[in-house]
């Protein structure tokens, strides 16, 4: 089965989502929001499809499965109100002034930075995912 790239980005207040190829795009208030308006949307743009008697575009066709992902700028202000930019510093190792900048889009993070930010992200997840309460 293969895969299906979304891409979330920004947008003003909320969040909007497409599939690069395809003529699918969405928008929601947060990521589940947008996971279900988006599997809805391909589902109506594939049942069209059929309607019509026309074949879906390449990368809808055959078994596939939905890929979120998100650019660092959109991951940094959307869940600014869990992570403040020092939090974020700390778990990546990124400088804050640094991570200030992809957030208001002046600079783009290189691979090795998204690295960065993914291996920490991951880190704090395990940590988290350990963590039993009382």
């Amino acid at each position: 089965m293969k895969t299906v790239e979304v891409i979330v980005e920004h947008a003003g207040n909320n969040l909007s989502a497409y599939i690069e190829g395809a003529p699918v795009i969405t928008v929601g208030n947060d990521v589940k929001e947008i996971e279900k308006n988006m599997k809805e949307a391909v589902e109506l743009y594939l049942e069209s499809c059929k309607e019509m008697n026309i074949a879906p575009v390449e990368i809808l066709q055959g078994e596939f499965t939905l890929k979120f992902k998100i650019d660092a700028a959109t991951f940094i202000n959307y869940y600014s109100s869990i992570f403040t930019k020092a939090a974020l510093s700390r778990i990546t190792g990124i400088n804050e002034r640094q991570l200030w900048h992809y957030a208001a889009g002046v600079h783009k993070p290189r691979k090795q930075q998204l690295e960065k930010i993914q291996k920490g992200i991951n880190a704090l997840t395990e940590e988290l995912a350990a963590i039993n309460l009382l």
